[in-house]
């Protein structure tokens, strides 16, 4: 009896333990197998993109110099020098005949200032030598007859006024004495106004055709621009605008030019004006100079008739 009651003990424990030894190996490795499914299918999830998306290729390293350099050439083409060498053959050339133009009046405004300035200060000098004698012979002697005072309008009208009187010696009619000098101050006058408005009808011609001709250019620009918009058959802003810039830049050439032709012709107007009325005034000196001469040759000869 006691035997079989420990065998029956010892076949229950070995079904026991039996039983119990799957379960715990099943426990044992519940934890471990989920953690390496989610770790194995987190990796694809991280790698691989979302649906519907674009997969961005591997930028290369001279992306980024290709694109701005595209950058920079398209800046290039839209400044003034990339407009000017891109532009038709006829906006050219009216956008060269602005410029030249341009500096045409500049020129004429550093050549004219230098020129009025030397004028005003010798005539200035002349007219207080003139204002200060008291005859043709000591006027003569002050302003001197060198090369420099004979290219002063005051010494050319005491030329005159003294010529006069030498070919007018002996006549008594000294009203006709003075009526011919004053002839001859008008002709040297009106020489003299001539002279000094040289380069003026130029610095009037730019300022007046200027923005008509910059006007020429732009219009035959855009029509350029409407025949390309034609060819290509599109109204993209990118396509079109670089041929209307082309062409507005002759326009703005042609204001450029013009502005300031105007402003310089009516400076030296103002200018012109206020030196040939130093002109006037010692025209107006001479004159008086000879009239007391020709008075003094009367009281002379009257001096002379009661001796």
């Amino acid at each position: 009896m006691t035997s079989f009651l420990a065998r029956f003990a010892i076949v229950l424990s070995f079904l026991t333990v039996s039983a119990m030894a799957p379960a715990a190996a099943q426990q044992a490795g519940q934890p471990s197998a989920p953690a390496i499914s989610a770790d194995v299918s987190a990796q694809p999830a991280a790698a691989q993109p979302a649906a519907g998306q674009a997969v961005a290729a591997p930028a290369s390293p001279g992306a980024g110099v290709r694109n701005a350099k595209t950058i920079a050439t398209g800046l290039d083409e839209l400044s003034p020098l990339g407009m000017f060498l891109k532009a038709d053959i006829v906006v050219k050339a009216v956008m060269i005949a602005l410029a030249l133009a341009s500096v045409a009046s500049w020129t004429i405004l550093i050549a004219k200032s230098i020129e009025f300035s030397v004028l005003r200060r010798r005539l200035a000098g002349a007219l207080r030598k003139l204002s200060a004698a008291r005859s043709l012979a000591e006027a003569q002697l002050a302003l001197g007859q060198g090369r420099t005072e004979s290219r002063n309008v005051a010494a050319v009208l005491l030329q005159a006024a003294i010529a006069e009187a030498r070919l007018s010696a002996g006549l008594n009619s000294d009203d006709g004495i003075k009526e011919r000098a004053a002839s001859s101050f008008t002709e040297i006058v009106r020489a003299e106004a001539r002279r000094v408005r040289v380069g003026m009808g130029l610095l009037a011609t730019v300022g007046a055709i200027s923005p008509f001709v910059g006007l020429f250019g732009t219009v035959w620009g855009i029509m350029n621009s409407f025949i390309g918009i034609s060819k290509s058959q599109t109204t993209n802003l990118a396509v079109v605008a670089p041929g209307i810039a082309e062409a507005l830049l002759a326009t703005a050439i042609g204001l450029a030019a013009a502005i300031p032709a105007v402003i310089i012709y009516n400076h030296f107007s103002r200018v012109t004006k206020g030196y040939l009325e130093l002109v006037n005034r010692a025209s107006g000196a001479t004159g008086r100079l000879l009239s007391r001469d020709l008075d003094r040759s009367h009281v002379s000869v009257h001096a002379r008739a009661a001796e």
